[in-house]
């Protein structure tokens, strides 16, 4: 599944010095290099985009000489381990669409090809804060970017209508919605909690202005227990515990039929959450639109955002040429922007994509504005540091958070303990963690 842009949407990149401060693994970093540039190769490729077998056809029918091999991976973490565990056996595939919070971690273990050879030309055609989460604001490049996933306010308004519900511009509307409808039919709820995720506690927490990890020279410092977390935590958790939000565990076949039954009548997520919807309650196509996320302040226009992804080569890969061509046709070209916002339903990184007039309506939302706004989202999309052991931060998130869903006090805890757990495995690292 499943991040953000320039100036006011600008995401910072890694200090490169603080980065490679800490450990490294025993992989080596390909630096580019390809056999045999003009021979026919078989590249492998991981992807979780819907329909992404429907694309990399279209590529194949008309590069006979590079064909991409492609595999459904399961998505987010769960790529991510696999693709740890296959580097430490060097046996990666080609290609693999890394979500931008990961990437730290993928080149501090050396498990990414530099294609800066290849595909820097593309630069301009990307906002600059996502060509920095590709570079780590350095000349080397990671990989290009396929999509950035601001958040929004998706709701059911057929239910909403019902209910007399307005579409809530302030966290304080959504609470005292959610506790309203609640009480009107205990059967629906305004959604779930959104802590069985850490990729969307930590979209909130980014846009209440958290930063979970920054930078200065070679020294990290850790804010996942801030103020601002602290009060996305204390939000969430006084709205489960008072029963005006479900708590199940999000991304399961009982959480999926709670869209497709009308038992939630909104969702916090993403702009690539129509593709999901599409999957999981394909009878509820037409009843869902798109609106702003709520803000803390009325007037306010802050957003943060869940996940996104780069297309990158990974250091196994003996053909980074031939890798790096397909990537620049996947992001770049108007034909592979075209299918890849047609048959997977992202909402593409490519500025010329961005603004092309051929961005196809959502059918599944029905909803005509929806590319604006999903551009206007991104632009306010506030600026994130990811560290280099995200994927320890989101593995612990969920096991510090299961015990906890139901109380506000819970949640609270488990900031905390997640903050510790970060701070441990990052020293653990050689990383120079300040004021601990």
């Amino acid at each position: 599944m499943k991040f953000p842009r320039p100036a006011k949407g600008a995401v910072c990149a890694l200090a490169a010095t603080a980065l490679v401060a800490g450990c490294s693994s025993s992989g080596s970093t390909n630096t580019g290099s390809s056999s045999n540039s003009n021979s026919k190769v078989t590249l492998t490729f991981w992807s979780w985009v819907p329909n992404m077998d429907k694309v990399v056809a279209v590529w194949n029918q008309s590069h006979p000489d590079i064909q991409i091999k492609f595999t459904e991976a399961a998505g987010g973490d769960a790529e991510l381990a696999k693709l740890l565990t296959a580097g430490k056996a060097g046996d990666m595939p080609d290609i693999a669409q890394i979500e931008y919070q990961s990437l730290p971690t993928m080149v501090t273990n050396n498990y990414l090809a530099d294609i800066s050879s290849y595909d820097s030309n593309l630069k301009s055609d990307f906002p600059s804060g996502l060509w920095n989460q590709v570079t780590l604001g350095q000349s080397q490049l990671y990989g290009v970017p396929q999509d950035a996933a601001p958040l929004a306010f998706f709701y059911r308004t057929d239910v909403f209508k019902k209910y007399n519900l307005a579409v809530p511009t302030t966290w304080a509307q959504y609470a005292s919605e959610a506790v309203q409808l609640h009480k009107d039919d205990p059967s629906i709820y305004m959604g779930d909690t959104v802590t069985t995720d850490a990729g969307l506690f930590s979209g909130l927490s980014q846009q209440a202005g958290a930063q979970w990890w920054s930078t200065s020279g070679t020294s990290w410092s850790v804010g996942i227990n801030s103020t601002a977390s602290q009060k996305v935590a204390s939000y969430w958790g006084n709205l489960v515990q008072e029963g005006a939000l479900d708590s199940q565990t999000a991304w399961t076949a009982s959480w999926d039929k709670s869209f497709s039954s009308g038992e939630y009548a909104s969702w916090i997520s993403a702009v690539w959450a129509p593709g999901d919807l599409a999957s999981q309650a394909a009878n509820t196509s037409g009843d869902w639109a798109m609106a702003e996320l709520p803000q803390w302040a009325a007037g306010d226009d802050v957003d943060g955002a869940w996940g996104g992804s780069a297309t990158s080569v990974t250091s196994d890969s003996k053909h980074a040429q031939q890798a790096a061509e397909f990537i620049a046709w996947l992001n770049q070209s108007s034909q592979g922007t075209d299918l890849l916002v047609k048959d997977g339903s992202i909402y593409p990184a490519s500025l010329s994509a961005e603004s092309s007039s051929s961005l196809p309506a959502s059918s599944f939302m029905n909803q005509s504005d929806f590319y604006t706004l999903a551009k206007q989202f991104s632009a306010s999309t506030a600026a994130a540091t990811w560290g280099p052991d995200v994927n320890v931060a989101y593995s612990d998130f969920g096991d510090d958070f299961a015990s906890t869903v139901k109380t506000e006090a819970g949640y609270l805890s488990a900031l905390d303990k997640l903050q510790n757990s970060v701070i441990a495995d990052m020293k653990s690292a050689n990383f120079t963690i300040s004021g601990s």
